[in-house]
């Protein structure tokens, strides 16, 4: 996280250059966007094939006057659960996106604070809260990563009043928890978890429950994006020198994590689960796991227990095709599996939101697998679909084609396996010596601070250039080489399954030859 003196240094610049403009200005693209090459046609072609659905679905949407990125297939429009999110994965080929996929709700929020769930060509929705990836953490990473201060305090102020409207409307029964009034709110369309249940709020208004008696739900997700959100509130009010706001942030964000722990967590069962208008747990286990973890509520103790039981259980949450959307070995599974399923199927929008956790929990190694096979499974189909069947991997024909999720995936995933990625503090350079989308491969990027960063692989190892120098080569096994964001090497992450051997040979190190475990990290001098 960066301090406030730090981030206003990091401004001046570009803030300079928008009040000389507009107030929301901002390029169209980088002067160089991302490039991948590789000699496999299989794994170029998919890759491409990726770019040109993103491409072809940046569209301009009615009530907000700029080009967003929309959903693609049948949904023409962006919806706040997931298009910020998007985005942001999507920033490096296009800033202008990124800033306008957040700026549409920041725009279109009511004055009593109420974001619209999403914005369509018919209408912008407010039938639902319909949240899962906090627009609050995406917003903060663009922030950080452009130095945008008029952005960030207009992303402060609206996700700070969203946040007092869930407390007004989202906490009837008083328990701190955030409420669940229909299935639109959690996105799970068609999911067992909704059974029988609306999937819109009454007169499509989201401050009404429907009058049914088990409603409303304590939702351990919904409570979890609040919880997420409200981390990134207090690192947004500290980087803004607001250190008394920071701190409320913080505690209140400490208060729903105690209670999603206590209240909607069932140890017996390693499993999160809604809470009923009647104190009864709807037990169907559902892909809020993910969800949780996403936003990093379980500690790493608790992650192990979920992990070996539920998540990496490959009779439950990772089959073949990780992770579906309900556990394959729970009764309420649906088979077949319909179009548009939250009922059994691995979603493509799950799948884009692991790399928010499976790092963080220290399963680097086993988010390459998934990884693996999801840009397998696509590459079998080159139709870009919304959904596979957990066990097969084959694509739900139902669902129309060239779904943006599906093609963010495949983009990003292939740097993540074998390119270099920036985090808000580190660059990740994922080696992978012989890895299909490796083959006589070229990564090259611009890093927020304009410094070129390039992996060059041969038929031995890969070459590593940071800002026109050589960082040196790495050969023979798999590995992530962390450096900060001036290119000086940290540590060393085991990013495979199978113990490696590498040898190392880093400008200003002397060559050496390195065993490495499956997520062991070793520090480097």
């Amino acid at each position: 996280m960066i301090n406030r003196r730090t981030f206003l240094k990091r401004s001046a610049g570009a803030l300079i250059a928008a009040r000389t403009t507009s107030s929301l200005s901002a390029p169209t693209s980088t002067e160089t966007p991302p490039e991948f090459k590789t000699s496999n046609a299989r794994w170029q072609a998919a890759y491409d094939g990726a770019l040109a659905v993103l491409a072809g679905n940046v569209q301009q949407m009615p009530r907000y006057s700029k080009p967003v990125l929309i959903e693609g297939s049948t949904y023409q429009g962006i919806w706040m659960e997931c298009g910020p999110h998007e985005s942001l994965v999507y920033r490096k080929f296009r800033p202008d996106i990124a800033r306008n996929n957040h700026m549409t709700f920041f725009e279109l929020q009511r004055p009593d604070g109420q974001f619209p769930a999403n914005n369509k060509v018919q209408e912008a929705g407010f039938g639902q809260i319909q949240m899962v990836v906090p627009i609050a953490a995406t917003a903060w990473e663009f922030a950080q990563a452009t130095n945008d201060e008029e952005f960030l305090h207009t992303a402060y102020k609206a996700c700070s009043n969203w946040d007092n409207w869930l407390m007004r409307h989202r906490n009837t029964r008083a328990t701190g928890l955030i409420e669940g009034f229909c299935t639109y709110d959690t996105g799970n369309d068609n999911s067992p978890r909704w059974a029988g249940l609306p999937n819109q709020c009454p007169d499509k208004d989201a401050k009404r429950c429907p009058p049914i008696p088990t409603l409303p739900r304590l939702c351990p997700d919904l409570s979890a994006t609040t919880y997420g959100a409200r981390i990134t509130l207090a690192a947004m009010a500290k980087a803004l020198g607001k250190t008394t706001e920071a701190d409320q942030w913080t505690e209140s964000a400490h208060k729903i994590r105690t209670l999603i722990l206590s209240r909607l967590y069932v140890p017996e069962e390693a499993a999160f689960y809604d809470l009923d208008a009647q104190n009864r747990f709807v037990n169907i286990r559902s892909e809020i796991l993910t969800r949780v973890c996403a936003e990093h509520v379980p500690d790493q103790a608790l992650f192990d227990q979920l992990w070996s039981l539920q998540l990496h259980n490959p009779k439950a949450f990772w089959p073949a095709f990780p992770l579906p959307s309900i556990a394959i070995d729970d009764p309420a599974f649906v088979r077949p599996i319909p179009r548009n399923s939250w009922g059994g199927a691995s979603q493509v929008l799950t799948a884009l939101r692991a790399t928010r956790w499976l790092d963080h929990y220290n399963r680097s190694a086993e988010l390459a697998v998934m990884m693996d096979r999801w840009c397998e499974a696509i590459q079998r189909d080159m139709t870009f679909r919304q959904q596979v069947d957990p066990l097969t991997g084959v694509f739900t024909k139902e669902d129309a084609p060239n779904y943006s999720p599906c093609a963010l995936v495949m983009v990003d995933y292939t740097w993540r396996l074998a390119g270099v990625c920036e985090t808000p503090d580190a660059l990740h350079w994922n080696v992978r010596p012989g890895h299909p989308a490796a083959k006589s491969a070229r990564f090259r990027m611009r890093t927020d601070k304009g410094q070129g960063a390039e992996m060059r692989y041969d038929s031995q190892g890969v070459s590593l250039w940071f800002g026109g120098r050589s960082l040196g080569r790495i050969e023979s096994g798999s590995v992530r080489l962390v450096t900060n964001k001036t290119g000086d090497p940290q540590a060393l992450i085991g990013i495979s399954e199978q113990p490696q051997e590498v040898r190392v040979q880093l400008a200003g190190h002397v060559p050496q030859k390195i065993s490495i475990r499956p997520n062991q990290r070793i520090a480097l001098e």
